[in-house]
């Protein structure tokens, strides 16, 4: 799903103008970069939670050429869903 369906969802059921729903999808998502951006984490109940991880340097490995490379330590968005997502995914595929 991309940020244009998603306010097209939220113009649908809410009865938003197109430009209001999308600027709502932009607000949320500027607001959970800025927020992950500083470090804190976000939870959204019966989602999920987004969180900053650092991770460390080491060695990998280019598997075109075999040749050994490192890589630099750096920061990663890590999302845990929450039991109820878990749940309601697996219940559908199931």
């Amino acid at each position: 799903m991309t940020k244009k369906e998603l306010a097209d969802v939220i113009h649908t059921r809410i009865g938003l103008s197109k430009r209001e729903a999308a600027e709502i999808v932009e607000f949320f998502f500027e607001a959970v970069k800025g927020k992950l951006r500083n470090g804190e984490g976000i939870k959204i109940p019966k989602f999920g939670s987004f969180r900053v991880q650092n991770r460390k340097a080491r060695k990998g490995r280019n598997p075109a050429t075999g040749e050994t490379i490192e890589i630099v330590k750096r920061k990663a968005v890590v999302f845990k869903p929450s039991r109820h997502l878990r749940d309601a995914i697996n219940k559908k595929t199931a």
